[in-house]
């Protein structure tokens, strides 16, 4: 069996001057083809939701839009939990609690459906790349305005050279490679 970083080497391709010139882009489609290293992915970020003993410890896991879903779900039912959409704004259909916070040029608004979780819900939220932390961050005021309570934060993937670490300061967050 390779080993997690192997699998994330291996699956995590970068993509020169996408989507505009000058980035690199982070390809996660090659590991999410690969059902023995998605596995892998998945247990680890299932691990964030755990107590120390192996045993599941959250109520619900969250997935940001949009490949934070497809990270999450499969999270949220490896740890016998439900899984909660966070969206961007004008895509869920009940009423919704919204975020909005700042992007390189403007801003972004998520939603969350005001009944997503139950007052004392341990929640995990997962996502893909934690960049600038802004999205991860208005994530976790949802949650929060729901009375919800943030247990962790998992990435897949973390980009030392942006701020998203340093914005979540206190905050329980965990990335699977940085880079």
């Amino acid at each position: 069996m390779r080993s997690l970083e192997q699998v994330l080497k291996d699956g995590i391709r970068d993509v020169p001057d996408y989507p505009q010139p000058g980035v690199v882009f982070k390809d996660i489609t090659p590991l999410l083809a690969d059902h023995s290293g998605f596995a892998q992915v998945v247990e680890a970020l299932a691990a964030s939701g755990k107590d120390d003993d192996g045993t599941p410890a959250v109520d619900k896991v969250v997935g940001i839009e949009a490949r934070g879903f497809i990270l999450a779900a499969p999270v949220a039912l490896a740890l016998g939990a439900g899984f909660v959409p966070v969206r961007k704004q004008g895509k869920l259909p009940a009423a919704t609690y919204a975020e909005s916070y700042a992007l390189e040029y403007g801003e972004a608004t998520i939603e969350v459906h005001q009944d997503a979780f139950a007052p004392g819900d341990r929640v995990l939220v997962i996502d893909d790349v934690l960049a600038t932390g802004g999205t991860v961050e208005a994530c976790l005021r949802l949650i929060r305005r729901c009375e919800a309570e943030v247990t962790a934060t998992a990435v897949l993937l973390e980009l030392s050279f942006l701020p998203g670490r340093d914005r979540l300061a206190g905050e329980n967050v965990s990335a699977l490679v940085t880079v």
